[in-house]
């Protein structure tokens, strides 16, 4: 048997701001009706974060839950967790309309920390990332360049970004040049 593996398998680039592969996350797709008492219990138990508010994210130690839409969330557990997880939620949920989907595996994570972080992302997203616009927990589901990616501020000032497997080598390569010292523009 095989060990799982990222689509960049632990890639690295510093420059303005450093851009690596997260490693392996687990993330699930949750759809349903996001004010139900009983979804709302299932997310808790399966991540120990509360239901976040419209482009919020909510992050615990160990999970995370984050808004993707009306009807859906984006929770983040340990990868190793990410199956088991995915059964409790559908057995919590049994009855509701409602679906849980393991995600991880089409998916790849990426970290982009450092001074030039804000100006690497502001670059390739049409998303106002200015400080007045975009704070910590804050949470889009967006483009960046090409392709279709979500993406949060850390409390400590770094980002996460979330994209389709498919695309991560293409996404690693665009934040690098985004991130390249001589790209910079001066935005932030």
């Amino acid at each position: 048997m095989s060990n799982p593996v990222t689509a960049t398998n632990g890639a690295q680039f510093t420059g303005l701001a450093t851009v690596e592969d997260a490693g392996l996350q687990g993330m699930i797709t949750l759809r349903g009706d996001l004010s139900s008492k009983t979804l709302k219990a299932a997310v808790k138990a399966a991540t120990g974060a509360e239901v976040p508010e419209q482009r919020k994210i909510s992050v615990v130690e160990g999970g995370a839950a984050a808004w993707m839409s009306p009807d859906e969330l984006l929770l983040l557990v340990p990868y190793g967790d990410a199956v088991a997880k995915t059964a409790e939620l559908a057995q919590a949920l049994k009855g509701e309309h409602a679906l849980a989907a393991n995600v991880s595996d089409a998916r790849s994570y990426f970290s982009i920390s450092g001074a030039g972080a804000r100006e690497t992302l502001a670059k390739i997203s049409p998303v106002d990332l200015s400080p007045e616009a975009f704070g910590a927990g804050d949470f889009r589901r967006s483009r960046t360049a090409q392709v279709a990616a979500a993406f949060w501020l850390q409390d400590d000032g770094s980002f996460r970004l979330v994209c389709f497997r498919s695309v991560g080598a293409y996404m690693f390569n665009l934040l690098s040049a985004s991130a390249h010292p001589q790209s910079s523009v001066g935005v932030y």
